[in-house]
Formats: C-alpha cells, structure tokens, sequence
C-alpha cells in the first residue's frame, strides 16, 4: 500500500475515543508508562485483526482456494461492505458529542488499564476492526504481501503516540493545548471519518469495476 492510501486509513482508525484516550493518558499521574502501554495494546490488537484478515483472504483468494478466479472480486466486495457499515456506524453516532464517563477517569490510569484499553478500542472498536480487516483483504486480494500493512500499522501507531511525544517535547505548552484539541477532535472526528470512508469508497468500486 502507498503512504498516500496509508494516511486515510489511519486517520479513521484514530478518529473517535482512540486519539481522544491518548490524550487523557498523556496528562495522567504515570502519563509515560501508561501512553506506552497504550500504544503496545493497539499494536497487539491492528496486527492480529489485519493477520486475521489477510489469512482469511488468501485462503478464499489463493489459486486453488475456495472461490477460484472470482475470489478477487468477492474479497473487493467484502471491503466494500465493511466501508459502507463503517460509514453508517460513523453518521449514526454523529450527535455523541461528549465522551464516555469513564473516560474522565484516565487521568488515574495505570498501565495495565491503558495496556487493555488500547488493544480492546483499536482492536475490538467497529470502525477499527472494519478498517483493519479492509486492509488485511485488500492486501490478500491484490495478492500483496502481509508485510505491506507494516506502513499502515505503524503510521496509526504513531498518531495514537502523537499527544504524550507533544507532552514529552514541549511540556506545559502541549498540557494546556491538548483539551482544546481533545474538544475539537470530539466535535469534528466523524465527518473526518466519513469523508475519509467516502473517498475508500470510490477505491474500492473502481477495483471492483475497473
């Protein structure tokens, strides 16, 4: 996958509570340990869902699999189907305005906590495990090697990273800008997502079409 395909992609899968937690963690008492941890849990879990994923289609998509040479097509399917679910999840939980209530109390975290968090809400989140599974098709489609998510895995790594590297290079400043942040990523993050789907959207029925 090119870094162009790459930065859609992650943008969806931070936008919501998975950039918003990092945010909390990097103000917390522990805020290195526990923006550390966080972002391990994400890696677990976007490498298993992608592994999955790509497992799933090589063994439908393979020469002499399941489905013979209609497999490409099928697999282009399925990712338009979880793009369409992904946008519809998106545009009906547009009006959550406010985050969860356990989300204020990130600021007590441990690492053990933010370890399970980052890997059930980028592992387990509907967006998330929709975008992954695209990625890890996509690439089985195309008959790509699994390694090629490693731009896509590690660019969502980084911005989930982004808010305690903020903290750790300018201190007080990045303390006192990551609530405006935090408010304004609540507020806009779904239309970020839907256009960012809209646009895999298109992709996909050119592959699919084309």
């Amino acid at each position: 996958m090119s870094f162009l395909e790459v930065i859609p992609l992650a943008i969806v899968m931070i936008a919501g509570p998975q950039i918003l937690s990092p945010i909390f963690l990097a103000t917390s008492d522990q805020w290195r340990a526990n923006s550390t941890a966080y972002v391990l849990g994400a890696s677990l879990s976007i490498s298993l869902v992608v592994g999955i994923a790509y497992l799933f289609g090589n063994s439908f998509g393979a020469s002499g699999g399941l489905l013979g040479a209609s497999a490409k097509q099928l697999l282009y399917v399925l990712v338009l189907v979880f793009l369409l679910y992904a946008a519809m999840d998106t545009y009906r939980k547009r009006n959550v305005s406010k985050p969860p209530a356990w989300m204020g109390k990130l600021t007590n975290a441990t690492p053990p906590l933010s370890l399970k968090l980052g890997f059930l809400l980028l592992g387990v989140f509907p967006t998330d495990i929709v975008t992954s599974v695209s990625v890890g098709t996509y690439l089985a489609a195309n008959g790509d090697p699994v390694t090629d998510a490693a731009g896509f895995v590690l660019l969502t790594l980084f911005l989930l990273a982004v808010p305690s590297l903020s903290v750790f290079l300018l201190e007080e400043r990045a303390e006192a800008a990551l609530p405006q942040v935090r408010n304004w990523m609540n507020e806009n993050s779904w239309v970020i997502s839907e256009a960012v789907i809209l646009l895999f959207v298109v992709l996909t029925l050119q592959n699919l079409f084309g």
